[in-house]
């Protein structure tokens, strides 16, 4: 039998808190307090995605077709910060499983546009739902004002 989450410890790549040691001024660096928040963040993903074959970037890429149903594939990478090849990458995996489907825009016939496929729509709204459940428990350790400043102020850091 598999162990449970907890008796195994932090995920890999965490970082936790080990205490009685001494982080020197590692608090003081923003990189460093961001980075713990984002595994922090990436942790609640995991758990809401536990035994569902999907990443946070695959993640993304799902919920923005979704969101721009004929979105192209250069428009995808460039969203997500990836080369068109990258973008392929991921479409190509969510194609395999019946997720997406690439089809001629009508604006376009040398273009292909990527669309969810029924299956998709289901899948994504499945997985909106238990992931929005993990990111509310998540950020619930702020109060409603907190959580609005930190993701204007995040906002303005990433440009």
């Amino acid at each position: 039998m598999k162990p449970s989450r907890k008796s195994r410890g932090p995920r890999a790549g965490s970082i936790v808190r080990v205490e009685g040691l001494s982080y020197g001024d590692l608090d003081e660096h923003l990189g460093y307090v961001l980075r713990r928040a984002q595994l922090a963040g990436f942790d609640a993903f995991h758990r809401a995605t536990e035994n569902i074959d999907i990443t946070p970037a695959r993640y993304t890429a799902f919920t923005i077709i979704g969101a721009n149903p004929g979105l192209t594939q250069s428009a995808l990478g460039a969203a997500l910060g990836t080369a068109r090849s990258g973008a392929m990458t991921v479409v190509n995996w969510m194609e395999k499983r019946g997720l997406v489907e690439r089809r001629h825009r009508p604006d376009d016939g040398r273009s292909w546009g990527l669309y969810l496929t029924r299956r998709g729509e289901s899948r994504l709204r499945g997985l909106n739902h238990r992931v929005r459940a993990y990111d509310a428990a998540f950020a619930a350790r702020l109060a409603p004002g907190e959580l609005a400043t930190l993701k204007k102020l995040l906002d303005k850091l990433s440009g």
